[in-house]
């Protein structure tokens, strides 16, 4: 598993739920924690963040595309399946 100062690998990122915290998409994009959420508070983070409540979340699909990242058919799990 990478650090939190060296991003995250191909399969950490194709690991993520639908979802996720804003932090974890700062360590996604190699994005330090107080400039992430400046960045998100401005309106000016580079994928969408939707604000619920108090908690900053981005969606994993958004994300993804950001970084051009295409799971492979292999990759893509079924739908009623487990992967």
């Amino acid at each position: 598993m990478a650090t939190a100062g060296e991003g995250m690998t191909r399969d950490e990122l194709l690991a993520l739920p639908a979802a996720i915290d804003l932090d974890t998409a700062n360590r996604a994009l190699s994005i330090g924690r107080s400039t992430g959420y400046a960045l998100a508070k401005r309106g000016r983070y580079p994928v969408k963040v939707l604000r619920l409540g108090n908690a900053y979340r981005v969606i994993t699909a958004d994300l993804l595309r950001v970084l051009a990242i295409e799971p492979s058919a292999s990759e893509i799990a079924e739908p009623g399946l487990c992967a």
